[in-house]
């Protein structure tokens, strides 16, 4: 029994002592092209995608129209493509920021492009509330509620195909208005 406290004792200072150590002579991976802090993964995106999954709106309340999605690239040149690329020209700020920036007109695995294989209310969620350590702000605030559904619809639907003028919108070069 003797041994048995003496080390419970012991394991609850050498951890913190440990972890102290850890923490204060800088071997944290800080730095953006540092190796992922271990079981970061486990610990961010499960409580991000319980999270979402709970409050995520099920259905948008607009249906993606050619209005809705032209309106919908307008905001998206304006406020989403400096950080997440054009139609056709990734953003250089990607790969600098850690965990890397999704180039939402790109495309990926299986023709999906961007987050177009995410539920429309899923996107909507990252646009309102942003996503903590990571770059992404939220838009409360910033957009009203039509145009955070507006560039949601619009990413929802990155893989169809597009009325006229609304890729010209999303590409480089393109005028935020059609």
């Amino acid at each position: 029994m003797r041994g048995f406290v003496l080390g419970l004792l012991l394991g609850l200072l050498v951890a913190p002592v440990a972890i102290f150590f850890y923490l204060h002579f800088g071997h944290v991976p800080v730095a953006v092209a540092d190796s992922s802090f271990p079981m970061e993964a486990a610990i961010v995106h499960q409580p991000l995608h319980a999270r979402i999954d709970r409050e995520a709106p099920k259905s948008a309340p607009m249906e993606p129209s050619p209005t809705n999605l032209q309106l919908g690239a307008q905001v998206y040149r304006q406020q989403c493509a400096q950080c997440h690329g054009y139609y056709g020209q990734p953003s250089p700020l990607a790969k600098a920021v850690f965990p890397r920036i999704p180039q939402l007109w790109a495309p990926h695995g299986n023709g999906i492009v961007g987050v177009s294989d995410d539920p429309v209310g899923e996107t909507y969620w990252k646009v309102s509330n942003g996503i903590r350590l990571s770059a992404m702000p939220s838009y409360k605030g910033i957009l009203n509620e039509t145009q955070m559904w507006q560039v949601s619809l619009l990413l929802a639907n990155a893989d169809k195909p597009m009325p006229a003028g609304v890729l010209d919108t999303v590409k480089p070069g393109g005028s935020a208005t059609p």
